[in-house]
């Protein structure tokens, strides 16, 4: 298993590209299973998580080609079989979103129930509820989501009583091919909701309020084929603002969106960075200065995200000043802190808010990565350290950054990876 090896105490410096949104190119590539005409789709991150759900299609029989720039082209008009099992989808929460394109395009699913980072409960009801009020039979037994359709899902007035962004992608994605018009009540508003939306449309679809609470579908009876690019991964763009901040160093993130950012950049000039931006790039300068603690509550989007609390907590323990950090999203969300108190961070948690008194250096320690953001925040922990921290578990990090230590070599980052 490999680990990574950090030698701290190096300002980040320079220039890094973003690499396309796992978070979106997960439903993009499922959404590929509504019609029978090839669909390309660019951008795609080079992971674990985006090899695993082109595994899956693949076993479905979906016929997939690949460039060399990432680019696949998929035709799920030679599909063979309507199961996710249990082997693939257990390293994956996000293959739950093959459900609704399945059964919306071919009238059965039989879907594995999930597996992925152990963050806290991400229950799977709403899916079932939506598909179910759309026409669905849905049974849940011996570990698997068995769902037909008797002819084409009907359009249905669907209220996510719990705001869920997968939730609210598998109904779009079903909704798309029903019959008749969904309207989508409190939806999640992510920016990844949105890609998909303008994906879907682009293959035919009609879909208009993606990025509001209000979603109206108007089902159309196929799709067709186009070719579209995945948006730029708004997390890791904020985890090398924050790594760059953390570090008192300056950084300019390109082949970005800073439109989707808006909740951590205010954060960022809080605490003390000097930001500047242009169409597709953010540029981050510290000047030198440690940055000052900044308070943060998570809650969906548009307020601050969730996946960049623990790299924000990383920042924080080297901050001047007290934090205080309130987790509303998922309720095992701290397990990175209790790494970062080995290495010498002062936090205390009192259930779902963590207060942190900031010191000037941490203290190299071995850590352990617990999930795909705990890992990202202790590179950035290890990063503001003295001395070599080797952080264990790392194909956590592996799920969600592309070749982290290699761009984070390019902003001068002391950083290795070494075989387990």
């Amino acid at each position: 298993m490999d680990k990574l090896i950090i030698s701290g105490g190096t300002p980040l410096h320079g220039e890094v590209k973003i690499s396309g949104a796992k978070n979106s190119a997960l439903p993009i590539l499922a959404a590929t299973l509504l019609s029978k005409e090839p669909i390309k789709i660019g951008n795609l991150p080079h992971l674990h998580d985006i090899t695993t759900m082109l595994e899956l299609l693949r076993r479905m029989g979906v016929d997939l080609v690949m460039d060399e720039k990432m680019r696949v082209e998929i035709n799920a008009g030679t599909l063979t079989e309507t199961v996710a099992p249990y082997e693939l989808v257990k390293t994956m929460r996000a293959s739950i979103l093959v459900l609704g394109p399945l059964l919306a395009h071919f009238g059965e699913a039989e879907v594995s129930l999930p597996g992925g980072c152990a963050i806290g409960s991400r229950p799977v009801d709403m899916h079932i509820h939506g598909l179910r009020a759309m026409g669905a039979e849905v049974l849940v037994e011996a570990g698997y989501i068995r769902a037909k359709s008797n002819g084409r899902l009907k359009g249905a007035r669907i209220f996510f009583d719990v705001i869920s962004v997968t939730g609210t992608e598998n109904i779009l994605m079903a909704a798309a091919l029903a019959e008749g018009q969904s309207i989508l009540e409190n939806v999640a508003r992510e920016p990844e909701v949105v890609d998909l939306a303008n994906c879907l449309n682009a293959m035919g679809a009609d879909i208009q309020g993606a990025g509001t609470d209000t979603i109206v579908v108007n089902g159309v009876e196929s799709l067709h084929s186009c070719s579209y690019d995945v948006l730029p991964d708004r997390i890791e763009t904020g985890t090398f603002l924050a790594a760059a901040a953390a570090t008192g160093g300056s950084v300019k993130v390109k082949n970005t969106d800073p439109t989707t950012l808006d909740a951590v950049l205010q954060k960022l000039t809080e605490a003390g960075a000097e930001i500047t931006s242009g169409d597709d790039w953010i540029a981050l300068d510290m000047h030198g200065k440690r940055p000052k603690a900044v308070n943060i509550t998570t809650a969906p989007y548009p307020a601050f995200p969730t996946d960049m609390q623990a790299q924000f907590a990383a920042m924080n323990v080297v901050a001047e000043g007290v934090s205080r950090i309130k987790e509303t999203v998922f309720e095992n969300r701290f397990m990175h802190m209790q790494e970062m108190i080995r290495m010498g961070a002062k936090i205390s948690i009192d259930g779902n808010t963590a207060v942190t008194e900031g010191i000037e250096v941490l203290q190299a320690a071995p850590v352990m990565a617990t999930d795909l953001r705990a890992s990202a925040s202790l590179v950035i922990a290890a990063l503001v350290s003295d001395g070599d921290t080797v952080i264990d578990r790392i194909y956590h990090i592996d799920r969600g950054y592309e070749c982290i230590e290699e761009k984070l070599q390019l902003l001068g980052a002391r950083i290795k990876r070494v075989p387990g």
